[in-house]
C-alpha cells in the first residue's frame, strides 16, 4: 500500500473480479422451468423469461420442439415486424401470449417433449433455454371384486382373495392391497401378481391380484386396494371399496333352543326348534326324539336346510328329549346337542259338591274343587254370568234362593305359565215350591173387552201354571221364572169374582186372586167424590157469610160470653145456632203477649183488635 501501488496478489484479484462482474453484467439470460405438467386435454402454458443487458430489445424469439430425432423443429418466429407461425402438426392448437409464452391446448400423449425457446439480441448474442412437457392422466377409482366362490380355511393351496382394476392413467400407477386398514406385504405367504397393459389410446391399465392364507377370523375381515400415482411431485392415492370374502369353516359350536322359552310352554301351543351352527356353509342338520331305548328320527318334520323343527299342537305326550345332529360336509365332521322340553298341562279339574243331595231354599252348600299339574295352580269361582265370587278351591253358599246362580265354574289357572288354565263347571239347583212374584191386580177393565191377565212366578223344578177362568194362556221362561198370559173376555161374573191364579210343581202350590174393576162405575165414584167435595166448599163459604152477616149486626158479641151464648141454642126455633171450635186458639193465645211478657186470653186480645167491640174494664 506503500506509495499508493497495491500488492502484486491483491491487484490481482481485484481485476480478475471485476472482469467477472462485466462479463455476467453484459450476458443474455433466459429462464424456463424445467417441466411443466398438464393432464391429457388441458392447455400447457411454456413461460419464456429472459434478460438483455442495458435494457436493449430483442431481435428475434423462435420457439422450437425436440423431434424423436432429437431435431429442432421451429413452431414460431418472432420479430419487431410480426409473428411467423411454421406449418407444423400443432398448427392450431399453439398461441402466443403477450408476454411471448408458448400455449398448447388439447394436449395428447404425444406432446410430451422438450420446447426450446430461443432468444436473438444482436451484439448481445442468441440464447437459448428449455422446459419438459410432462402429461399426466389421472386414474379412475380403482374397481375390486372379492373371489366369487368363497375361500376354504382348509385350502392346501394360497387362495385368491381379490382382484383390483386400475383404468386409463398415465404414467402406469402402483397398487398396494389392505387388510382392515392395514397395508399388506408381499411375504409369508401373501403374494400380489400385476399386469400392466398400454390400451391403444396409450393410457395405461394396471391389474393386480391379491393371495394370502385366510382363517376362521377373517369371516369379518375387510379387503381393499389403493391406486398410487404422482402429479407436480408429490403423491396421490385413491381407493377402493371394502369387500368381505366368504370364508368357509367347519362348525365348532351347536346350540339347540326352544322358542318360546321352555318354562313356558303348553297344551296347545305351537313351539319352534332352532339348531344353531357356528360353520360357513351351515351344515346338514337332523332332528331326533328320545324314546325308551331308541332315537326316533324327527327330519321329515323340519323345514329344509334351516335347522328348524316345528311341533304344532303340542300336548303332554310332546315332552321329552329331543337332540339336533350337525353334519359338516367339507370334513364329514360331526355335532350333536340336545335340549329337554317339558309341556305344561292342567288335567283331571273336577268339581265336589257337598251336600250332594237336592237342595232346597235356605239351605247351604260347600262346593270344593281339584286338579292336577307339574307347576303351582291358582283357583277361581265365577258365577253363571261370567262374575268372579271368590279365590280359592273352595265355595260356601248360604241361604240359597231360586236367585242364587243355577251354575258355578271353578277356573283353574297356572301363574307361571301365562294362558295355561282350565274350567269345570258344576249345577246348583235349589228346588221349592212355587212362589209368585207379580200379578196383574188390581186391573181396570171395562165389560166385554178383551184384555191380558197375568201372572209371574219362581219355582224348581219347573211349575205348572192354571187359571180359574177360561181363556187363551201363553207361558215363557225366563231363567228360573215362569210367567203366564191369559188372555180373556171380561164378562158380568168375571168382574164381580176376579180371577185366581194357581202355580203348583211337586213340592207345593201358590196362588193368588186378581181383582178388576169396572172402569166405569169407577168414573161414576169419582164424579160423587167430586161433586161432595163441591157441596162441602158451598156449604162452608155459607156458613162463614151468615157469620160474618150477624158478627156485623151485632148479634154475635165479643169475648168469652158471646162464645157462650153462641154455643148455647135458645128455646126459639127460628134461631140459628152455630159452633165454631178453632184448634188454633191456644196457638194464637201463645203467641200473643202483652207488653209485659204475660199471655192474655185469645178473646180479649181478639177484642182489642177489633174495632167494633169496646175494651174490657
Amino acid at each position: 500500500m506503500a506509495g499508493g501501488r497495491w500488492p502484486a496478489g491483491l491487484a490481482l484479484g481485484w481485476g480478475c473480479c471485476l472482469l467477472l462482474c462485466c462479463a455476467a453484467a453484459s450476458k443474455l439470460e433466459i429462464s424456463m422451468p424445467a417441466v411443466v405438467e398438464v393432464e391429457i386435454g388441458g392447455t400447457a402454458r411454456l413461460e419464456c423469461n429472459f434478460y438483455i443487458p442495458e435494457n436493449a430489445s430483442y431481435t428475434y424469439i423462435d420457439w422450437f420442439y425436440v423431434d424423436r430425432s432429437n431435431r429442432q423443429v421451429r413452431l414460431y418466429h418472432v420479430t419487431a415486424s410480426g409473428i411467423l407461425e411454421d406449418d407444423t402438426d400443432y398448427k392450431g392448437r399453439l398461441s402466443l401470449g403477450e408476454d411471448k409464452a408458448l400455449s398448447l391446448s388439447l394436449v395428447t400423449l404425444q406432446d410430451a417433449r422438450t420446447f426450446v425457446c430461443q432468444v436473438g439480441a444482436g451484439s448481445y448474442g442468441v440464447g437459448e433455454n428449455s422446459t419438459e412437457l410432462s402429461v399426466y392422466k389421472v386414474p379412475k377409482t380403482p374397481e375390486i371384486e372379492p373371489n366369487p366362490g368363497g375361500i376354504s380355511v382348509r385350502s392346501s393351496e394360497v387362495p385368491e382373495i381379490a382382484k383390483c382394476l386400475s383404468r386409463n392413467s398415465f404414467p402406469p400407477p402402483n397398487i398396494t392391497w389392505h387388510k382392515n386398514g392395514e397395508q399388506l406385504h408381499p411375504e409369508n405367504e401373501v403374494t400380489v401378481q400385476s399386469t400392466l397393459t398400454r390400451e391403444s389410446s396409450g393410457l395405461y391399465t394396471v391389474s393386480s391380484t391379491l393371495y394370502a392364507p385366510v382363517t376362521r377370523d377373517d369371516r369379518r375381515s375387510r379387503y381393499h386396494c389403493a391406486v398410487h400415482y404422482w402429479l407436480r411431485g408429490r403423491r396421490h392415492v385413491l381407493e377402493s371399496r371394502a369387500v368381505k370374502v366368504n370364508i368357509f369353516y367347519p362348525t365348532e359350536h351347536l346350540k339347540l333352543q326352544v322358542v318360546p322359552s321352555p318354562a313356558q310352554v303348553k297344551e296347545g301351543d305351537d313351539v319352534r326348534l332352532v339348531c344353531e351352527a357356528d360353520g360357513n356353509p351351515p351344515p346338514v342338520f337332523s332332528f331326533f326324539k328320545k324314546n325308551p331305548g331308541e332315537w326316533l328320527d324327527l327330519t321329515s318334520l323340519a323345514e329344509p336346510e334351516s335347522g328348524v323343527l316345528n311341533l304344532y299342537g303340542v300336548n303332554k305326550s310332546s315332552s321329552g328329549t329331543y337332540m339336533c345332529q350337525s353334519l359338516d360336509l367339507d370334513d364329514m365332521s360331526m355335532r350333536e346337542e340336545d335340549v329337554d322340553l317339558v309341556v305344561n298341562y292342567i288335567e283331571g279339574v273336577r268339581v265336589k259338591m257337598e251336600p250332594s243331595s237336592t237342595l232346597q231354599e235356605g239351605d247351604s252348600v260347600k262346593l270344593s274343587c281339584d286338579a292336577h299339574s307339574p307347576v303351582a295352580l291358582n283357583y277361581q269361582w265365577r258365577d253363571g254370568k261370567g262374575k268372579k265370587v271368590a279365590d280359592g278351591n273352595h265355595l260356601l253358599l248360604s241361604n240359597l234362593t231360586f236367585e242364587t246362580s243355577k251354575t258355578f265354574s271353578c277356573m283353574v289357572m297356572a301363574p307361571s305359565v301365562p294362558g295355561l288354565e282350565q274350567s269345570k263347571q258344576v249345577s246348583v239347583a235349589v228346588e221349592g215350591k212355587p212362589r209368585i212374584v207379580a200379578i196383574s191386580s188390581p186391573l181396570y177393565v171395562r165389560q166385554d173387552e178383551v184384555v191380558n191377565l197375568t201372572c209371574k212366578a219362581i219355582a224348581f223344578p219347573r211349575p205348572t201354571v192354571q187359571w180359574s177362568v177360561n181363556g187363551t194362556a201363553h207361558e215363557y221362561m225366563d231363567n228360573q221364572h215362569i210367567a203366564s198370559n191369559l188372555t180373556v173376555r171380561v164378562s158380568h161374573d168375571l168382574l164381580r169374582a176376579g180371577a185366581m191364579c194357581r202355580v203348583s210343581n211337586r213340592l207345593g202350590a201358590s196362588e193368588k186372586h186378581i181383582q178388576l174393576v169396572d172402569q166405569k162405575s169407577t168414573a161414576e165414584s169419582q164424579g160423587v167424590i167430586i161433586v161432595a167435595i163441591i157441596v162441602a166448599i158451598l156449604v162452608v163459604a155459607v156458613l162463614g157469610a151468615v157469620i160474618y152477616f150477624l158478627h156485623k149486626k151485632g148479634k154475635i158479641p165479643c169475648g168469652r160470653a158471646g162464645k157462650q151464648d153462641i154455643t148455647k141454642p135458645e128455646a126459639r126455633k127460628d134461631k140459628i145456632v152455630v159452633e165454631v171450635k178453632s184448634d188454633k186458639l191456644s196457638e194464637e193465645a201463645g203467641l200473643l203477649q202483652g207488653a209485659n211478657g204475660e199471655k192474655r186470653p185469645a178473646a180479649d186480645q181478639v177484642g182489642q183488635s177489633d174495632g167494633h167491640c169496646p175494651p174490657r174494664g
